[in-house]
């Protein structure tokens, strides 16, 4: 045998006296790609809102230093001065919180009795074209009329109190309630109908089992823009029926006539991050409702 021939039997003998090679890794589990797919979802989702609030920084330091003189620069302060004067101090948080408080505390009352009403003449408007034209016409007024221009007659009949504000916010957020929750009524398959016509459905069980759940997306819609025109309703309430524990509408009002600009912008953020968080709750909540199997709640 050669001395390569020898070499060569050496290294087979090896090989077999060798263990097993380790398998390959498995690829990634189901759980570490579905972890992968929610972060980068989550990327995607965060990534345009956060750039979109660096511009508005950006636009916000431009007009306060490019377009505003240094002796007018106090209408516009810029963000760093409405950070540190009005959010990082305590004693300045402090009532703006609370007001938020008192603007939230009206704006979920109002909320609710808007919900309970509008549900309500929705589907009684569904049940008869005679109660549609009786109704309908009053509530397209709810929408045309300003708020504004008949602030003062709800004052004289209601006073300038809490349900002052209650009934503001109602009128607000009554109409896109009503419309949603009777189109979705409307809209119900005929075919459905024709079933529960066949099993001689009485109308209050056609309604509570086939028309309520088939117009759940709609109502949620409706419900959806609402809540955040609630919020608008008890900021204009604050602000026009000022007795009674103040709301952030009423710290508006009073740091605008006092020209306190960081107080008054720091207010105004506060009250729009309470209405972004409304809105974003019921978006949530319509998709964790109808999500899976209706296209309203698809996330794209």
């Amino acid at each position: 045998m050669t001395s390569t021939e020898a070499i060569t039997t050496a290294a087979a003998r090896a090989a077999d006296a060798a263990p097993p090679a380790a398998p390959a890794a498995e690829p990634t589990s189901a759980a570490g790609r579905r972890a992968r797919r929610l972060l980068t979802r989550a990327a995607r989702a965060t990534a345009v809102p956060a750039l979109s609030f660096a511009l508005g920084v950006a636009l916000w330091y431009g007009v306060t230093y490019l377009l505003l003189s240094p002796d007018r620069r106090f209408l516009l302060p810029p963000p760093h001065e409405v950070v540190t004067h009005s959010f990082l101090d305590a004693t300045r948080m402090e009532p703006m919180l609370t007001a938020l408080g008192v603007t939230a505390r009206i704006a979920a009352l109002g909320f609710l009795c808007a919900a309970l009403i509008g549900v309500g003449l929705g589907a009684l408007m569904s049940q008869a074209r005679w109660i549609e034209r009786l109704l309908y016409p009053y509530a397209v007024m709810l929408q045309v009329i300003p708020v504004l221009a008949i602030v003062p007659l709800i004052g004289l009949w209601f006073g300038y109190g809490t349900g002052s504000r209650v009934i503001v916010c109602v009128m607000i957020a009554l109409f896109p309630i009503i419309t949603n929750t009777h189109f979705g009524l409307r809209s119900v398959d005929r075919g459905m109908h024709e079933l529960f016509t066949l099993g001689r459905s009485s109308r209050g069980r056609r309604l509570v089992l086939l028309e309520l759940p088939a117009a759940l997306p709609s109502i949620l819609t409706g419900l959806r823009i609402a809540s955040g025109q609630v919020v608008i309703g008890a900021i204009l309430g604050d602000m026009f029926f000022a007795r009674g524990e103040p709301g952030i509408g009423t710290l508006l009002d009073g740091y605008r006539a006092t020209l306190r600009s960081e107080d008054l912008i720091a207010s105004i953020l506060l009250a729009s991050a309470f209405g972004i968080a409304v809105f974003t709750l019921f978006t949530v909540l319509s998709r964790l409702v109808v999500g899976r199997w209706h296209s309203s709640g698809d996330p794209r």
